[in-house]
């Protein structure tokens, strides 16, 4: 093999590897975002089936236990009056979602949100 071709040659081998390289990167970076997205989609559905455990009576299929349930049309004498939204929203927080403008119905991963929390102080 001539001087010329044999530095053609690894030229060539040296593009070679060098997209191979950005390939793997890619390859790496969608791994890794599938990877975020299953734990936190695991963690929402653990979070899921904690809650619908525990609201679901035992004796009954969880299908009835999804049903809405009649409410009191009014409030007790000498009860504070809170918004139903209100309590639904302190229950979303409570449960692990945020409720706050900047992330609303995501799952909170690093405890508390400054933003929901002024939120629920209004």
């Amino acid at each position: 093999m001539e001087k010329k071709n044999l530095f053609t040659h690894i030229h060539e081998m040296e593009t070679q590897m060098g997209q191979l390289h950005g390939d793997l990167a890619e390859l790496k970076m969608i791994v890794k975002e599938l990877l975020e997205d299953n734990q936190r989609l695991t963690i929402e559905n653990e979070q899921l089936r904690k809650l619908l455990k525990r609201e679901a009576p035992a004796d009954l299929p969880i299908s009835s236990a999804l049903a809405p349930v009649a409410r009191p049309a009014g409030p007790a004498p000498g009860e504070d009056v809170v918004g139903e939204g209100y309590d639904n929203l302190a229950r979303l927080y409570h449960e692990g979602f945020h409720i706050c403008n900047v992330y609303y119905g995501h799952l909170r991963t690093e405890g508390d949100c400054l933003f929901c929390l002024s939120f629920l102080n209004k």
